[in-house]
């Protein structure tokens, strides 16, 4: 079959990354609205449900009443809620594809429950990379810090997304290469049943502390499943986090006119948001992905659901990193693994560090993270 070199999008160009890199270190003050403004009770729940995550500490006020929080805080991951930069929200480069790719986070106070949460941000670096995915790649990395309505800093972080070429992702890349070939396999009743024991013996720690002292360094973390995963799951993340570009009607218009080149035009002739990657496979393909694929700060957020589930309401998820590593398909499953790489403590806190991996049901690295938890001490 003869490839297709017709070109279809925007180019990566030196003048336009020239001009992206005048704007390092800037404030950005023209951002879209964040999804949410306030950890309210029904946006804790709606993010936590669309990662799979039903911890009473975040979405039963009855049960949190009896923490030592006296009611329900946010997931520690939320906050991708209530900042579109976080999120994968980039300027510059028109019409060029972003992937969300990492974030590296620090987590210095609880969100409460009715916590309003301002943030500021702005343009930290790009990094040029050759990558298989798409040949030339921009990293473009951002900063985020969180606050409270008391002023107060809550988090902080840097996440990046890889610009990339999207013709030469489609027509050049060779990272998926064997995806492509093997088609679409379809699960047997044996294989999900495996899967679903994984979701039927997950535990969430709870009430019952995990302390200090009682964790050895190479304990294993209970694997967790993510999966198999469907443009439902996709959806159902959406309606928690909020996505990127989703709009309708006037707002989707009115979107479109003000950003040149981020509507491309769907089957209908339509102008349309690049988000339907996660959705439509026909585009999804044209982008250079395997098939339609689940979002970024999605398989974050499943990294830092496996950390909470293993310390423990009395525990205390200060930092954690993750990198993607490659896009996860429709009809994918992840087990995600953890193991504890040391003990430590740092101004009387008491920590444990952790290694994390996700890897996709051929074995193939999806994800990797790191994790430091706070933990009670017995002596403390």
């Amino acid at each position: 079959m003869t490839a297709d070199t017709t070109r279809y999008f925007p180019k990566i160009t030196d003048e336009a990354l020239a001009a992206l890199r005048g704007r390092i270190g800037i404030r950005i003050d023209d951002t879209l609205e964040p999804w949410c403004h306030e950890a309210t009770r029904d946006n804790i729940r709606h993010y936590a449900h669309g990662i799979g995550d039903d911890n009473p500490l975040w979405c039963d006020p009855d049960y949190a009443a009896n923490t030592r929080y006296g009611g329900i805080i946010a997931l520690p991951s939320f906050l991708f809620a209530t900042s579109r930069i976080i999120s994968g929200y980039v300027g510059g480069l028109p019409g060029v594809h972003a992937m969300w790719a990492g974030a590296d986070w620090t987590w210095h106070k609880p969100v409460l429950r009715n916590d309003a949460i301002s943030t500021e941000a702005w343009l930290k670096d790009l990094v040029e990379h050759q990558t298989r995915f798409a040949g030339r790649a921009i990293q473009q990395i951002y900063h985020v810090n969180f606050f409270n309505q008391q002023g107060d800093l809550v988090a902080e972080a840097d996440s990046w997304c890889f610009r990339t070429d999207r013709d030469d992702a489609r027509e050049k890349g060779t990272k998926y290469t064997e995806v492509r070939a093997k088609g679409t396999h379809r699960y047997s009743e044996e294989e999900l049943a495996r899967i679903y024991r994984h979701y039927h013996d997950e535990t969430i720690r709870g009430a019952t502390p995990r302390y200090w002292e009682d964790v050895q360094p190479d304990e294993a973390l209970p694997v967790m499943v993510k999966g198999p995963m469907t443009v439902t799951g996709f959806i159902a993340y959406a309606q928690g986090w909020g996505g990127l570009y989703i709009r309708a009607n006037k707002l989707a218009w009115k979107q479109v006119h003000a950003h040149p080149g981020l509507g491309i035009p769907n089957r209908f002739g339509i102008p349309d948001c690049p988000e339907r990657v996660h959705w439509e496979e026909e585009f999804a393909h044209m982008v250079g992905a395997p098939g339609a694929y689940d979002y970024g700060p999605e398989r974050c957020s499943w990294l830092t659901h496996h950390l909470t589930n293993w310390m423990g309401d009395d525990g205390f998820l200060r930092r954690a990193t993750s990198q993607i590593r490659r896009h996860n398909p429709e009809g994918d499953t992840l087990f995600i693994t953890g193991k504890v790489v040391r003990k430590f403590t740092d101004a009387e806190r008491h920590l444990v560090e952790i290694a994390q991996e996700a890897r996709n049901q051929d074995d193939e690295l999806s994800a990797a993270g790191t994790g430091i938890v706070e933990l009670p001490s017995r002596q403390a």
